[in-house]
C-alpha cells in the first residue's frame, strides 16, 4: 500500500527507463529516508516526510547521529552526520529555520580553537567505525567536514555567529591545499559554489581545477583507468570521475573538464546502474550492511546528476 500519496511511475519496461528500475531498487532496499528523498525528486512527493523521516536521526544537542552517515555507527551526533542532514535539508528546500540553527548551536558545540569541525568528534570512540576514519583525542580541524557544512549555510543564506571564523577556515584551508584527495577537493568545491565572495571563489575554483588535473584526480579516460592512480587509503578501483566534482552544470568545477571530458564521464554514471537497478558503492565495504544502507543513497544522487545534465533517466 502506498503511504506518500505519491502517484507510481508508469509501467515502463525496466530495460527502458532507468528511473522505474531504481524505484524498484529504492522500494525493496532502501531506509525511509531514502525512500521518501526519492518520492520528493521523482515522483511529485512532499517535503514534509523527508522532514519527518530525518527526525529520527536528530539527537537533542542539535546535532545528528544514529548511522546517518553509515560509515559512523552509534547514536552519538558527528559533524559528518550534520553536514549529510544539512545535504537533505537544502535537496527539499527546509535549510533554514530553527531547525538549522539548533545544528549551528551544535557546531559550535564541537569546533575545534579555530572555529572549524573535526572529522570525527571524540565522542564516536566505542561504537563501530569505519577503519579509515581516526578517532583521536584532539581531533584537528578538517576541510572535509567543514567545506560542505558552510557551503550549504551559505547557499541557504543561514547567518550564524558560528559561520564567521568557519568560513575564515574553508578560505584558508582551500588556498592553501597542495596534495590533496578527491573527497578533500569535493568538499572545498561544496564551499567554493557557495562562498559570498564569487571572484575570490572563481580564483580559488581555478586554481584547484589545475591541481585535480595535475594531480590526475579525476579519471577523463573511463575506458582506460588504469592510468589513474588511485589515492591512498582509497578502496581499489575507488575513481572519481569528472561529473562527481561538478555534480550540476552550474557548479565551478565544470570549467574544469572539457564537454568532451564531462559527456564521457556522464556515460560511465550512466553505465554504471547495475541489473538490480542500483547503483554501485565504490568506497571500502568494511561491515556488512554498509553498501546495502548507501547504495540507495548513491543511486538517488546518481539519477540528480545525471538529470542535471539533461541526460534522459525516464
Amino acid at each position: 500500500m502506498a503511504v506518500t500519496g505519491a502517484p507510481p511511475l508508469p509501467s515502463t519496461p525496466p530495460s527502458h527507463s532507468p528511473l522505474f528500475r531504481a524505484e524498484q531498487f529504492v522500494w525493496l532496499t532502501a531506509h525511509a529516508l531514502e525512500q521518501r528523498l526519492f518520492s520528493y525528486h521523482f515522483l511529485n512527493g512532499a517535503a514534509d516526510p523527508v522532514e519527518r523521516a530525518l527526525d529520527a536521526y536528530r539527537n537533542e544537542d542539535g546535532g545528528y547521529g544514529h548511522a546517518l552517515e553509515p560509515d559512523l555507527r552509534g547514536p552519538v551526533s558527528q559533524p559528518l552526520h550534520a553536514g549529510h542532514a544539512l545535504h537533505v535539508l537544502d535537496a527539499i528546500e527546509r535549510c533554514g529555520g530553527q531547525r538549522v540553527d539548533r545544528v549551528c548551536r551544535y557546531l559550535t558545540s564541537v569546533s575545534t580553537p579555530e572555529g572549524a569541525l573535526p572529522a570525527v568528534h571524540p565522542s564516536q570512540r566505542g561504537y563501530p567505525t569505519a577503519p579509515f576514519v581516526p578517532i583521536v583525542d584532539d581531533p584537528p580541524s578538517s576541510l572535509l567536514a567543514t567545506g560542505p557544512v558552510v557551503g550549504l549555510l551559505h547557499r541557504n543564506e543561514v547567518w550564524h555567529a558560528w559561520l564567521f571564523r568557519a568560513t575564515d577556515f574553508c578560505w584558508q584551508a582551500v588556498e592553501s591545499l597542495e596534495e590533496s584527495h578527491p573527497y578533500e577537493i569535493r568538499a572545498a568545491v561544496t564551499f567554493l559554489d557557495s562562498a559570498p565572495d564569487r571572484t575570490r571563489a572563481e580564483a580559488a575554483a581555478d586554481r584547484l581545477g589545475r591541481l585535480v588535473r595535475e594531480q590526475r584526480l579525476a579519471a577523463l579516460e573511463p575506458d582506460d583507468l588504469g592510468a589513474y592512480p588511485v589515492p591512498p587509503g582509497y578502496a581499489p578501483g575507488e575513481h572519481h570521475f569528472p561529473h562527481d566534482y561538478a555534480r550540476t552544470p552550474r557548479s565551478l568545477a565544470r570549467a574544469w573538464f572539457t564537454d568532451d571530458e564531462m559527456n564521457r564521464s556522464l556515460d560511465h554514471l550512466a553505465g554504471g546502474q547495475q541489473e538490480d537497478g542500483g547503483w554501485p558503492v565504490l568506497w571500502q565495504e568494511w561491515a556488512p550492511g554498509i553498501a546495502l544502507e548507501a547504495r540507495p543513497m548513491v543511486t538517488i544522487e546518481a539519477l540528480r546528476t545525471l538529470r542535471a545534465y539533461g541526460r534522459h533517466i525516464g
